[in-house]
């Protein structure tokens, strides 16, 4: 028989808590199973400054970049890397739920307050949509970060699945509350086929002592 690990209090799984969740996570708009990537053509814009590319996105690990600068590559992969972690395929079972979860009910506007047990996270779900996520990551060897996303706008797709078009990220410090960044995401999809797929993305971050503002815009895209 397992022993609790001292001052680890137990917690109990709570079965409307993981309905709430499983409801929001299945009107979440995702990928197909049997989508195998696209390509398309990307322009960067930094704030003035154009570069030019293809791109191609089979999965959150097979993303490929072609720019003239290294650095905005570097960050346009990574941009097209988390697109791809969030809408690719996965179950309930495979993501947060496989954590234990709780609720509260606090009459926060954002809804519901889900405690993910094991995660640093906490959600909170409105009408079936998952409104905001907490998380606070914190890595042997690295300087521990929290973060908040607020879900601001989403459409609903022909699957009449939910699409964030636009959501904003607060970087803060879990040690003394400091805030460090804040980015302002703005999306927009077209459908190619039976998949929603990036069209543009705009962000609005804080770097080097000033505003930037960043746009992805994706053209001709074709399914692999």
């Amino acid at each position: 028989m397992e022993h609790q690990k001292q001052n680890q209090p137990t917690v109990a799984d709570d079965p409307k808590a993981r309905e709430i969740l499983r409801q929001a996570f299945e009107k979440t708009s995702r990928w197909h199973k049997d989508f195998t990537g696209f390509t398309a053509d990307l322009t960067v814009n930094v704030n003035g400054k154009e570069t030019s590319g293809p791109v191609m996105v089979k999965g959150p690990r097979e993303v490929s970049v072609q720019l003239g600068e290294a650095d905005v590559q570097k960050w346009a992969q990574e941009q097209l890397g988390m697109i791809a972690v969030h809408r690719g395929p996965r179950t309930f079972e495979e993501s947060d739920g496989k954590y234990l979860l709780t609720m509260e009910e606090d009459g926060h506007p954002f809804g519901t307050k889900l405690i993910i047990h094991g995660s640093n996270s906490f959600y909170r779900v409105k009408d079936n949509r998952i409104t905001q996520i907490n998380r606070t990551m914190a890595h042997p060897g690295m300087t521990p970060f929290a973060f908040t996303i607020n879900v601001e706008e989403s459409s609903v797709t022909q699957d009449q699945k939910n699409l964030t078009t636009k959501y904003c990220v607060y970087y803060y410090s879990p040690t003394d509350g400091k805030l460090n960044n804040v980015e302002s995401f703005t999306d927009t999809h077209v459908r190619i086929g039976s998949s929603d797929l990036p069209a543009t993305r705009r962000i609005i971050t804080y770097e080097n002592g000033g505003v930037i503002v960043k746009n992805l815009t994706f053209t001709n895209h074709k399914l692999i």
